[in-house]
């Protein structure tokens, strides 16, 4: 800057109405003589515009510019302005300014105007601000942040610039603090007033109802009316924008009003219509926020209304939240307020307030540095290197608390290290002309390609919202920036909004683009600032290598931009709670603000681009982001929280959950991660515990295998003895492995590589017994057998001591296939090592009467099982046959009380598939057999892909059917019985369970094939059979179905002409020679059956009509029998199940029962002795036919009893007809012991 040239006309000249003129001396020589003054004067005194003129008096302004910083742009403009016009030069020449992006200063300028911060940015460049001899620091009573940083970084400077003069102007407010600040410089006070100014209080609006807005407008309309003097402007101080709105709408309606916004958002041309005192249409009203309390002055005013209140802006370093609350201003911004009235004469200020409360309040306001966040100052300092905040000359120094706070937020974005020193990231921020936020994201959208997105969101964010929403047009002005709202987020809207705009500039001349502006509701000034910053920033980052990368894909470019607004948002997060509540960082409540895009869509995560605190805690300008993101933005900031470590056998590692938090908030939960470098000792430790010990290894190692066999033994040891004593604890293999372990092994990888490094390893790992018993059990023998046989049937037995478990004690295996195999009473005997104890717990249950009689119950137990044969019967009946006979007492089934035993005392039985799967289990053989009676029967025929099971067989062609098949299912060989079986329509071979079941089966299966074979003897039967008069008569006096019965004397005929008793044949060639052979016999031996059968149902007939004439009731026992014994003989099938001996027998049958009936009236008595002995004999016969279906056909011991029971009835009541054998009562008991013998060898 050269010079300021000699022959450069100035004319200086000082308006005597100011009263800095009256000074101007005083403060010349003072200028003169310090190298700091302070000047104190009150709003309107001249000092802002007349030091500058003073200064280029006495000669400065040539040797280096006059510096003249202001807090605000609009106040850097408008007193350069002034200031040229009062010594006529032009703007731009002797006196230029410069705010962010204008510079309207040249070569021959002499006096600069200029807001703080760029003399703060100049800085950087002129640590000694050479470019300078004198600066004036001007409002310095405002106290922000800038102006406090300048006046303690002058402190340091002055002493090695001796030539530089400092002024400070300031209201006459604390200067006594500015002055001892630079060592009791002198300060001189120059008197801002031209006329008294009246101050009332008028306190607080009296109705509930009346707000501010509505007192105000009152006294407005009251001064314009003249009640509180002669008419004049008005300037009246509210809190915000939305006041200001609100208090002219209720103006609007006043003809005489010129009401006039003012505050800092508003367009410059609009602020320059206050500043015009003529160019209204009738008294002017200002509104104003507290801009106009020193900043501006405004010209013409009379009248000044103060409510008396502002929002105050204040940073809550616990919170981490901007607030913006309205508070009551301090003593000093009163007085200022004050002082704007009185300039063109008498003066009224009212007050909105008492003059108590006035008197309450504090005497300045605090400074912007006790209640700010300081990152971009303490990121300042850092840069220029001035040391540590504490140790820097602050008129006011910071609470070290919010201090601490600023270094927090830059280690949030990893500008700062541990030490609190710059990092590479803190050096490029220091080098970014925005805040500390903003030049983080910038940096991160390098690394995430979104560059040039970015660039275009942090310009945005630096300047205000260009968006304008004029209070009269607000729904015109939303639907104009609708089509910019992006549907996830505030941030992508900017981007659209540039586009459109950034489209529209290139197409259009300057003046459309302003009308363009207008017509969209932008404001085409910050529009234009927005696009400065953009450019400025862009320049920064080229210096520092940044590119900007092309455009990425919609949802790859969304990801990024957002993953690089969180690296300088971290903060400013917040997940969804309930309804419109968020929960941000440290435990914040917020909402959505309700400007916002996504303030109805409620995303589950969402970043700010600022948390701020007015009516309540908002969310402004927000993106719904992924919480995955938040963990990539620093993970340095992240605190881990692992939990639910388990060992995992597939990979054989010990895993565990992470969960993820950034102040407080879970921003990933579940994530799982190997936890044995995290921590090796209880990873170690799980391995063993779960791997080793419990055995869950994918993939065993040798010495595993084996330890895990010998545990697996004396566990089953425990089980069958029931004990819990034998097997040493979890402790005790714990300690085995870990003193034999190395102290670093953790996983399944390091504990191989080790097995191979060392070649004792696996031995000293190999547990013996010995090592596993913790109590000797003694010698078992084989009193736990490890299977139950039983015939043909090999069972597996397992064994768990698990009181109270489903499977408590012993339980047997059995395939689906077997299930009706299984003897009902088999599993009573359980095992010979529970047997006892068994039978013990069943005789304490007796009634006492006869638990009496079996004390000691062991001893009479021992006695008893010394015996019986395990498994011969059933045991209950065994117990009470031998324990009856011991102690003389008779045992009935219902004295034994099975419901009370434990559940380990009955055998559990385990139903399983063909594959071995459980089907259910129980410990109720009967109810597992009724459950899976049709599952049983499909298992076995469909068991084997081989197997011989046939249908819908007509014709003998399909080869032999072998007498037994075996086949493996669930690991268990089964032996199942083939055989021919009737189908109606046809025969198929299927799989049975027993042979005799299958022998009856296969007879009456041979006999429908035979059939089959046989339609036109059947056809010719049929039609001849019992078609006489005299067989009809017979028939129908015996009450005998000709049909059934004909069909059944086939059956007969067939069976006795192809000798089906001596056995039915298995293979075709034996069939074919039975069907040959017996082909000619059959209507012979059909009619020879026909013959004896019509003479037997001559004689029913015949006693059925005597019995037809014995009264109701008389004799009924005995009529009961005789009906009971000619439906046994003439049941469906029972002429082909009869073997043909006795179906010979069945005229003497007949007569014999003619006989009984005829006989009845005269010998009743002796019937009804005969019928008793009948009743005793036949009773047990008939519950075992009841019980066991078949056994007649199964057991020739049964058959034959039945058979005696008939020959005994002739011999009781015919006796004269003869029988066929010796029989009598003792011959009958002998031959059911024989059937008895049977049933044991046989059971169901």
């Amino acid at each position: 800057m050269s010079p300021l040239p000699e022959t450069l006309q100035l004319h200086i000249r000082y308006p005597e109405e100011l009263p800095v003129a009256q000074c101007r001396e005083e403060i010349a020589r003072a200028i003169a003589e310090h190298q700091v003054v302070v000047v104190a004067g009150e709003t309107g005194s001249g000092k802002t515009t007349q030091l500058p003129k003073i200064c280029l008096e006495l000669g400065r302004g040539r040797a280096g510019l006059i510096g003249h910083t202001q807090p605000r742009r609009l106040a850097a403009r408008t007193v350069a302005r002034r200031i040229a016009d009062e010594l006529q030069v032009e703007l731009g020449g002797a006196v230029g300014y410069q705010v962010r992006f204008t510079d309207q200063v040249s070569e021959d300028t002499a006096v600069k105007l200029m807001t703080d911060g760029i003399l703060l940015a100049e800085i950087q460049r002129d640590r000694e601000l050479r470019r300078y001899d004198s600066i004036i620091i001007d409002e310095a009573h405002e106290r922000s942040l800038n102006i406090d940083f300048l006046l303690g970084y002058l402190k340091r400077l002055l002493p090695r610039r001796p030539d530089l003069k400092l002024i400070i102007t300031s209201a006459t407010i604390d200067v006594a603090s500015f002055a001892r600040h630079f060592g009791d410089a002198p300060v001189i006070e120059v008197s801002g007033r031209s006329y008294p100014v009246e101050t009332h209080y008028l306190g607080a609006p009296q109705e509930e109802d009346q707000d501010a807005t509505e007192r105000i407008a009152e006294l407005v309309r009251e001064i314009d009316s003249g009640a509180w003097g002669p008419r004049g402007d008005m300037l009246v101080f509210l809190p915000g924008e939305r006041e200001i709105r609100e208090t002219a709408r209720l103006l609007r309606g006043e003809q005489a009003l010129d009401v006039l916004p003012l505050y800092a958002r508003l367009s410059q041309a609009e602020q320059n219509r206050v500043f015009d005192a003529a160019g209204g249409r009738g008294l002017r009203v200002v509104l104003a926020t507290n801009v106009a309390e020193t900043s501006l002055t405004v010209p013409g005013i009379r009248y000044v209304i103060d409510p008396g209140e502002a929002r105050i802006s204040r940073y809550s370093y616990r919170t981490k939240v901007q607030r913006l609350p309205i508070e009551p201003v301090s003593q000093a911004s009163a007085n200022q307020r004050q002082g704007r009235c009185g300039r063109v004469g008498p003066g009224v200020c009212l007050r909105l307030y008492s003059e108590e409360d006035f008197q309450r309040r504090p005497e300045f306001t605090d400074p912007e540095i006790l209640r700010t966040n300081l990152a971009a100052v303490i990121l300042q300092m850092l840069s220029l290197g001035l040391g540590k905040v504490k140790d820097f000359p602050f008129i006011n120094p910071p609470d070290s608390r919010l201090v601490r706070d600023g270094y927090k937020l830059l280690e949030e974005l990893g500008a700062v290290d541990g030490d609190d020193r710059l990092t590479d990231i803190g050096h490029k921020l220091g080098r970014l002309p925005v805040d500390p936020r903003l030049g983080r994201m910038v940096l991160a959208a390098q690394g995430e390609g979104c560059l040039a997105e970015i660039l275009v969101i942090a310009s945005a964010l630096a300047v205000q919202d260009p968006r304008e929403r004029p209070q009269e047009k607000q729904q015109q002005a939303d639907q104009a920036h609708a089509r910019f709202r992006h549907e996830r987020s505030d941030f992508m809207a900017w981007l659209n909004l540039w586009r459109y705009y950034e489209g529209q500039r290139q197409e259009l001349s300057q003046n459309q683009l302003r009308k363009l502006c207008k017509r969209e509701f932008l404001s085409w000034l910050r529009m234009r600032e927005w696009r400065d910053v953009h450019t400025q920033l862009a320049i920064a980052c080229r210096q520092q290598g940044l590119r900007a990368s092309s455009a990425l894909p919609e949802e790859e470019n969304y990801a990024g931009v957002h993953r690089a607004l969180l690296a300088g948002l971290l903060g400013n997060i917040a997940q969804h709670q309930e309804d419109r509540d968020y929960l941000g960082a440290r435990n914040r409540k917020l909402q959505i603000f309700p400007g916002s895009s996504q303030a109805r869509k409620r995303p589950k995560w969402l970043v700010a681009a600022e948390i701020v605190e007015t009516s309540r805690v908002f969310a402004r300008d927000v993106g719904t982001i992924e919480p995955e993101w938040i963990a990539q933005a620093n993970p340095a900031l992240l605190k881990h929280h692992y939990y639910h470590p388990r060992w995992q056998p597939r990979s054989g590692r010990v895993m565990a959950y992470e969960r993820l938090s950034l102040y407080g908030l879970t921003v990933v939960d579940k994530r799982s991660l190997h936890y044995g470098p995290i921590d090796p000792p209880v990873a170690r430790e799980l391995m063993i515990r779960e791997g080793l010990v419990a055995g869950r290894y994918q993939r065993p190692p040798a010495f595993l295998k084996h330890n895990l066999r010998l545990v697996r033994e004396v566990e089953e040891l425990e089980s069958k003895t029931r004990r819990r004593d034998i097997l040493v604890d979890e402790q005790a293999l714990f300690e085995f492995y870990d003193q034999r372990l190395p102290a670093d092994c953790y996983n399944s990888k390091q504990l191989e590589s080790w097995l191979r490094r060392e070649s004792q390893a696996a031995q000293t790992l190999r547990m013996c017994r010995e090592d596993l018993i913790a109590r000797d059990p003694g010698a078992l023998g084989d009193q736990f057998p490890d299977q139950l046989q039983h015939g043909d049937l090999t069972l597996r037995l397992d064994y768990r001591f698990e009181p109270g478990g489903e499977a408590d004690g012993v339980s047997v295996t059995v395939p689906v296939a077997l299930l009706n195999r299984v003897p009902r009473h088999l599993f009573e005997w359980l095992v010979p090592g529970l047997l006892r104890d068994k039978c013990i717990a069943l005789v304490k249950g007796l009634p006492k009467d006869k638990r009496k009689r079996l004390v000691p119950v062991p001893d009479h137990v021992d006695r008893a099982l010394a015996e019986l044969t395990p498994g011969d019967r059933d045991l209950l009946d065994a117990l009470s046959e031998i324990l009856g006979r011991q102690a003389g007492i008779k045992l009935r089934p219902a004295d034994w009380d099975t419901q009370k035993l434990d559940d380990f005392y009955r055998m559990n039985i385990r139903v399983v598939d063909a594959d071995g799967r459980l089907l259910q289990q129980g410990r109720d053989l009967a109810t597992l057999v009724e459950a899976y009676r049709s599952d049983t029967r499909q298992s076995v025929s469909t068991s084997e892909s081989a197997s011989p099971a046939r249908q819908g067989l007509t014709r003998w062609d399909f080869g032999d059917v072998p007498e037994q098949w075996r086949f493996t299912q669930a690991g268990v060989e089964i032996v199942a019985y083939p055989a021919l079986v009737d189908c109606g329509d046809s025969v198929a071979i299927e799989l049975l369970d027993y042979a005799h079941s299958a022998a009856r089966a296969h007879r009456l299966g041979v006999l429908k094939l035979l059939r089959l074979h046989s339609a036109q003897t059947v056809k010719y039967l049929r039609k001849q059979m019992f078609k006489g008069n005299t067989a009809q008569l017979a028939l129908a006096g015996a009450g005998v179905s000709r049909e059934a019965l004909v069909e059944d004397l086939i059956d007969a005929a067939l069976a006795e002409g192809h000798d089906l008793e001596a056995g039915a044949p298995r293979d075709q060639s034996a069939f074919e020679t039975v069907l040959q052979r017996g082909r000619a016999q059959v209507v012979e031996r059909a009619s020879a059956l026909e013959s004896a059968l019509l003479t037997a149902l001559q004689a029913l007939a015949d006693a059925r009509q005597r019995l037809a004439r014995i009264p109701t009731g008389q004799w009924a026992d005995s009529v009961a029998d005789i009906e009971t014994q000619a439906a046994a003989l003439w049941r469906p099938h029972a002429l082909r199940d009869a073997p043909a001996q006795w179906l010979g027998q069945y005229p003497r049958y007949m007569k014999a029962l003619q006989q009984r009936v005829e006989r009845l009236a005269g010998q009743y008595p002796k019937d009804q002795k005969h019928l008793h002995l009948l009743e005793s004999l036949q009773a047990p016969l008939w519950e075992l036919v009841e019980r066991r279906e078949g056994i007649l056909d199964s057991c020739e011991d049964a058959a034959r009893y039945r058979w005696m029971l008939e020959e005994l009835r002739v011999s009781l009541f015919a006796q004269n007809l003869g029988t066929r054998m010796a029989v009598s009562q003792k011959r009958l008991e002998e031959q059911w012991a024989a059937v008895q013998a049977w049933l044991r060898e046989h059971p169901a």
